[in-house]
């Protein structure tokens, strides 16, 4: 866990690929464990879990104001959705030791007390909270005040919103905090996205920023990677699996692995801050033009667009030197074919020029 804390707060190595198992599970811990395997299996750097039961989250009314009324989750009351999506606090010590036997990270997203003092008493190295609890300012204040590394989605809030939650952490003693930028639409499509929203989080917060990504297409995320984001987290299933309540938003299987090349793709091809050329493209420098003889020429001649040429490769003098070369003499006698050199241009103050 050490070491995937230390990527994320470190440009110098790839983003970090949270893998997030929510309510894919079923109800199934066995299910939950699959999911933690299919992640390390297909190269996602941490697994997530989510730590509540429906008494964490909301009480059991039928009032209009606690039913879902649109979205992919409508018709739902929130009691019966949650408790169909719940991973039991019951699990979680289970699937912690799990996902240590197996050697991948973990860690989960509280969401209220009880949550947090369960992972607390599981040793997690890393906290989240979600976009729905990101205001509620006592939740906040719990976890930064454990002196964690604290990942907060930032889906619904708007800039001063984010700026009251983002002093409010840090205040808490947060030292190590990533702002992620999410669209809590699900799915989210193309349309509602503003990647730059990403820029204006890294240049407003001066902190680490990342990506939740809710969206259908890996394209999205591979911007985001291009735009600065250090973590990336995605919803994920079993490889075929059909329900599930995130099934619409969730990479599966095979899927994962191909999420990870792509964003690993994309933080390859954004490279270096700073303008630079690669090895292996500077290999081809060779193929550049340069100024070679095309007919004999004799000691004391006179270069002249008759006798030397700009041509490719690129061995010779350079290109540039051209209009200094014409009309200067030789210092010695040269064949079809041959490089030339300034040592080689009489009364030769090319070099100061």
């Amino acid at each position: 866990m050490k070491k995937i804390i230390n990527r994320i707060f470190n440009e110098r190595f790839p983003p970090v690929f949270i893998a997030e198992i929510s309510a894919n599970h079923n109800g199934n811990i066995n299910n939950a464990k699959k999911l933690i395997l299919a992640a390390k299996k297909n190269g996602a750097d941490i697994v997530k879990l989510q730590t509540y039961e429906p008494r964490n989250m909301t009480i059991n009314s039928s009032r209009n104001d606690f039913l879902v009324k649109d979205g992919i989750w409508k018709g739902y009351k929130l009691w019966d959705l949650y408790k169909k999506a719940q991973t039991p606090l019951s699990w979680q010590k289970e699937l912690f030791q799990y996902a240590k036997k197996i050697n991948m990270p973990c860690f989960s997203t509280p969401y209220d007390d009880e949550g947090v003092n369960l992972l607390k008493n599981l040793n997690s190295n890393l906290y989240k909270i979600s976009s729905f609890e990101m205001q509620d300012s006592s939740l906040v204040k719990k976890i930064c005040k454990l002196g964690k590394p604290v990942i907060i989605s930032t889906g619904l809030a708007n800039l001063d919103e984010i700026k009251r939650t983002f002093s409010i952490a840090k205040n808490s003693g947060c030292q190590q905090l990533v702002l992620l930028y999410c669209v809590s639409s699900y799915p989210a499509k193309n349309k509602d996205f503003n990647l730059n929203n990403i820029d204006i989080l890294k240049k407003k917060f001066n902190c680490t920023i990342g990506f939740s990504d809710h969206s259908t297409d890996n394209s999205v995320a591979m911007i985001a990677i291009s735009r600065g984001a250090r973590v990336i987290e995605k919803h994920i299933a079993l490889e075929g699996q059909k329900t599930g309540l995130d099934i619409q938003f969730s990479i599966k299987g095979r899927q994962i692995k191909k999420f990870k090349e792509d964003i690993l793709k994309a933080w390859t091809l954004t490279g270096k801050k700073q303008f630079t050329r690669s090895k292996n493209e500077l290999k081809n420098i060779k193929f550049q033009r340069s100024i070679y003889v095309v007919k004999e020429i004799k000691k004391g001649e006179l270069f002249s667009d008759k006798n030397i040429k700009r041509i490719r490769p690129g061995y010779s003098l350079s290109a540039n030197k051209w209009e200094f070369i014409i009309g200067k003499k030789s210092k010695k006698n040269y064949k079809i074919g041959s490089r030339i050199s300034l040592g080689d241009i009489k009364n030769n103050n090319i070099n100061n020029q």
